[in-house]
């Protein structure tokens, strides 16, 4: 096995690398990442980020937000956290976590730590979860990537994915406390969040070669996570399709927006309420087509023939009640 330091707690550059070395440079060996980021909320393939986070507040927070390559659930991580990743050539075709998960515990275990599998995709201790573990396929190759709550923050987990704002806060922190864990924890002795991954990284890579990103390496990997990772269309964009309601009261009434969302674009929108208009249908086409996005929003709203279409509005108000600001 082959262990690649990254050297960045950028996610998108660290899902390049992943990414890099799954595709384009694939090794003869199984390679081996250990990597951390700055907060961050990855959501699975398949999942829509608005349904999933709390953007105002990822947003407002700093919290990046990324879109994995593989399916499963949301993941809050930050410097308090880790995340791994083996990269596999010429793999089965199905997905398997306990190949990949048994390094990882016989590493846990050897510092003391009674971990266990649950038998899905998580690791446990006392029944409280520390990982979270996804996989997927680039041809022949297999990823398989997961979590390690090592000391993370978990009011700011709950917080930016806590996408109801009626349900309180206090218990939804206990309940997700009670439920997970960090490894810090359950240590006989404190450790802080490098010594952990420098004894992880040894006892699972268990003799094999390290290595650090190579020059040459660097522009296909920055593209990579430009391209698949960073890109506004690859987090909102690949979204499933959906329907959402938003609504606002402006000094000419309360506003209803009723949308269907596909690939990140408007394809249907209907505004009601007790408003008053002058062109609520000429403002709906101008809409259709639209990037879900505020920006691309309040510029077809800014367009001259729209201005009083609906009295009491203007661009800006309007697109900020229709459409998120992204994280």
């Amino acid at each position: 096995m082959i262990y690649i330091e990254t050297g960045s707690t950028d996610v998108y550059y660290n899902f390049g690398v992943e990414t890099y070395f799954a595709s384009e440079r694939v090794l003869d060996e199984p390679v081996f990442l250990f990597w951390r980021t700055t907060p961050t909320l990855m959501i699975g393939k398949y999942q829509n980020p608005l349904e999933e986070i709390n953007v105002d507040y990822a947003r407002e927070h700093g919290i990046h937000l990324v879109r994995r390559l593989s399916g499963g659930g949301t993941i809050y991580t930050d410097l308090g956290g880790w995340q791994f990743s083996f990269i596999s050539p010429g793999d089965a075709d199905e997905i398997h976590f306990h190949k990949y998960l048994q390094p990882v515990l016989g590493a846990l275990r050897a510092l003391g730590l009674d971990a266990e599998f649950n038998g899905r995709n998580d690791l446990l201790i006392g029944g409280r979860k520390f990982s979270g573990n996804a996989q997927y396929k680039l041809g022949g190759v297999t990823v398989h990537h997961g979590s390690l709550l090592f000391d993370t923050d978990i009011r700011q987990m709950v917080e930016s994915t806590n996408v109801d704002p009626y349900k309180i806060l206090s218990k939804s922190i206990k309940s997700v406390r009670e439920r997970v864990t960090n490894l810090s924890e359950h240590l006989k002795s404190p450790m802080s969040a490098e010594d952990f991954k420098a004894r992880m990284v040894a006892a699972i890579l268990d003799g094999g070669s390290r290595h650090d990103i190579a020059p040459e390496d660097e522009p296909r990997i920055r593209a990579i996570a430009d391209e698949r990772f960073r890109a506004w269309q690859q987090i909102y964009g690949a979204s499933p399709r959906f329907s959402i309601r938003r609504e606002g009261r402006f000094p000419g009434g309360r506003v209803a927006a009723s949308l269907d969302v596909k690939r990140g674009r408007i394809q249907a929108i209907e505004f009601s309420g007790d408003f008053f208009a002058a062109n609520v249908e000429a403002l709906q086409q101008a809409l259709i087509g639209c990037d879900y996005r505020r920006a691309s929003v309040r510029a077809a709203l800014a367009d001259p023939a729209l201005s009083g279409a609906i009295y009491g509005t203007d661009p800006d108000a309007l697109a900020e009640m229709i459409a998120p600001d992204e994280a």
